[in-house]
């Protein structure tokens, strides 16, 4: 899988309490069994090859990296144990250092739906000699990836992310669509959807730590799975003993409200993007000054809602109106580093030139992320997006709401507004089995954030900060970056994820690094 398409993945899409004297003489496959559970946390894991077949990339690095894999049953209904039951994948690189073995540390990628089974091994080299002390899980939550996984059948895999377009008759059109995406999901996987929340994934999470005879684990959560371990935190204080959130999301903005909360900080990044473009005008073409780039990008919005962009010849050519352009360009802004903003520069650039009627071709990245974001074959990945999405929070139903908040942040926000304020699925589906989860309980955990983070903002991570009294923040000034850890590069930033990690001790305040 390409950066770019990873990319797509995690944006379409990132804490403890002390044990208490009860907890620490309970065995751990016993601990939190409630009644009927007890089959679920005693299981027993029988651990082979997680390769699955000849063309299985993924399954092979697993597997070049020492990594085994296993399934974790868990109820489809934690109020039903006796019901209907989902199989959970997870991968692990066992602790080498037996003598001064740490425990385990769990994974989760966010998205949210990102599947996880594959990072074990990204994690481990970001570790370097702490990764002996672990055994590093990863895990896809339920119907993710090789976990149940769940498929709506949309013909554009990531249709629920598009813009609203430059018109009311766009947003009409789109009303249209995601009511259509709705009814998809309805008929393929409706008795499945209430059941996709985090609350229940916490309580897999917990099911996976009794199967692995662990009292407690450690977890390092990415963007929603930030929000998953907090929530893990609140429903089952005490199990979890050092923990890291790398692009923290603030309780509230989980749900229905995950990409409207986005538009400010991710128009500031689009911005900052032009400026890094305006310096480069030499080299890609798009304006002198910001004010001329970010015009630019607008003008080749306007002539696809005029008449579509045509991305390549032939059958593998993609049609791009007013509501899909946007979407690549937001895509492609969770990260600051001069190759991906000239990823981003080329990418418009070849926008501009389809906008003036020139044949273009996409080099095989941009037409695989194109492929990823609007072809069939992404149908699972964003329809469990949706899922988490709409089960985490409760949607607003009327169109006229939607409309009147991109009506609003249109002019301060005119790329990111129109996108991340449009209607979703979400408003044609049933609301949240569950309320969500309220932080009542203080949890020591790193949180990590980039002042100027795109996806799960900078001020998420201070208030998720002041929610947690004892944890502490640590800032990386001056960057756009969405997630930190082990692949952004700043040693800084890894030496004190590392050091909190191996030591077990939380830095004595907040720390701050500079972007490199």
């Amino acid at each position: 899988m390409t950066a770019l398409r990873r990319r797509a993945v995690a944006a379409a899409l990132a804490l403890t309490a002390g044990l208490t004297a009860a907890a620490a003489t309970t065995p751990a496959r016993a601990q939190a069994a409630a009644p009927g559970l007890d089959r679920f946390y005693q299981q027993r894991l029988d651990w082979h090859s997680c390769v699955q077949g000849p063309e299985d990339q993924d399954g092979a690095a697993l597997e070049q990296a020492g990594a085994r894999c296993a399934e974790v049953t868990v109820p489809l209904d934690y109020g039903n144990p006796g019901g209907r039951t989902l199989t959970l994948a997870l991968s692990r690189i066992r602790a080498t250092d037996t003598r001064h073995r740490i425990g385990t540390l769990l994974l989760n990628d966010g998205g949210p739906g990102s599947p996880t089974l594959g990072s074990p091994p990204r994690v481990h080299a970001a570790l370097k000699d702490t990764a002996a002390r672990f055994d590093i899980v990863g895990l896809d939550q339920r119907f993710v990836g090789r976990s149940s996984p769940i498929d709506c059948g949309w013909p554009v895999g990531y249709g629920s992310i598009a813009s609203s377009g430059t018109s009311r008759a766009s947003f009409e059109r789109q009303v249209v669509t995601q009511r259509d995406l709705a009814a998809r999901c309805r008929s393929a996987v409706g008795d499945l959807l209430p059941y996709a929340g985090t609350r229940d994934a916490a309580r897999d999470m917990d099911v996976v730590r009794g199967a692995l005879g662990e009292r407690r684990f450690s977890f390092l959560g990415l963007s929603y799975g930030t929000y998953l371990g907090t929530v893990y935190t609140q429903m089952f204080p005490g199990r979890v003993d050092r923990m890291v959130l790398d692009g923290a999301l603030a309780p509230a903005h989980a749900g229905p409200a995950l990409l409207p909360h986005m538009a400010s900080a991710n128009e500031r990044a689009f911005e900052d993007w032009a400026d890094w473009a305006a310096q480069r005008d030499g080299t890609y073409g798009l304006g002198r000054t910001r004010e001329e780039v970010v015009a630019g990008v607008l003008r080749t919005i306007g002539a696809a809602a005029a008449r579509p962009l045509v991305v390549g010849t032939g059958a593998d050519a993609f049609e791009l109106d007013d509501s899909r352009v946007p979407v690549p360009v937001f895509m492609n802004l969770a990260a600051d580093s001069d190759a991906d903003r000239a990823g981003l520069a080329e990418l418009v650039a070849l926008l501009a030139e389809a906008a003036a009627g020139r044949p273009v071709t996409p080099s095989p990245q941009v037409a695989g992320l194109l492929r990823f974001l609007f072809g069939p074959e992404s149908s699972p990945a964003g329809s469990v997006m949706q899922a988490i999405v709409c089960a985490d929070g409760t949607a607003p139903r009327d169109p006229e709401d939607y409309w009147r908040r991109i009506q609003r942040d249109r002019v301060r926000y005119p790329l990111s507004g129109p996108l991340l304020d449009n209607i979703s699925p979400c408003a044609f589906l049933d609301g949240p089995r569950e309320a969500p989860t309220e932080v009542r309980r203080d949890a020591p955990a790193l949180i990590l954030s980039a002042t100027g983070d795109p996806r799960t903002t900078y001020r998420d991570a201070v208030t998720l900060r002041g929610l947690l009294p004892s944890s502490r923040l640590l800032t990386l000034r001056g960057s756009d970056q969405h997630g930190l850890y082990g692949t952004y590069g700043n040693a800084c930033v890894d030496g004190a994820v590392n050091a909190y990690l191996a030591g077990g001790r939380l830095p004595e305040a907040d720390l701050t690094c500079d972007k490199q």
